[in-house]
């Protein structure tokens, strides 16, 4: 295959695409959506069915959701714990040599500090 035949399946392809996508989005728009006759559902007799049916659905929704989210902390926690236990070597290793480096860092900077307040006094 040459350039031209490459990019003529590729326009081919991206038409067909774009087709398909204007198809889909036309259909969308064309179903019919329901249509809410509120003066019905939300009188004086319904108005508090209505109400009390929404705070159950959501109350359901968030009940779910949050079972959800505490099995997904509990699995982090379980996860995090067994890589600290297979890497507690590794850890302990890397922390006394990050402490070593800081501790030398540090007296580097106190050094310095000192240095510039005496320095300050002097003037």
């Amino acid at each position: 295959m040459n350039l031209e035949e490459l990019k003529k399946l590729r326009q081919e392809k991206f038409l067909a695409h774009k087709k398909k996508k204007r198809d889909y989005y036309l259909k969308k728009k064309t179903e019919i959506k329901k249509e809410y006759d509120y003066e019905s559902e939300l009188n004086d007799d319904n108005f508090l069915i209505k109400i009390k049916e929404i705070a159950k659905v959501q109350k359901n929704y968030l009940d779910d959701r949050k079972n959800i989210i505490i099995s997904k902390l509990n699995e982090y926690k379980n996860k995090k714990k067994e890589y600290y236990e297979l890497n507690k070597e590794k850890r302990l290793e890397y922390d006394k040599e990050y402490r070593e480096k800081r501790k030398e860092e540090l007296k580097e900077y106190r050094k310095n500090y000192y240095k510039k307040l005496k320095e300050d006094k002097t003037l």
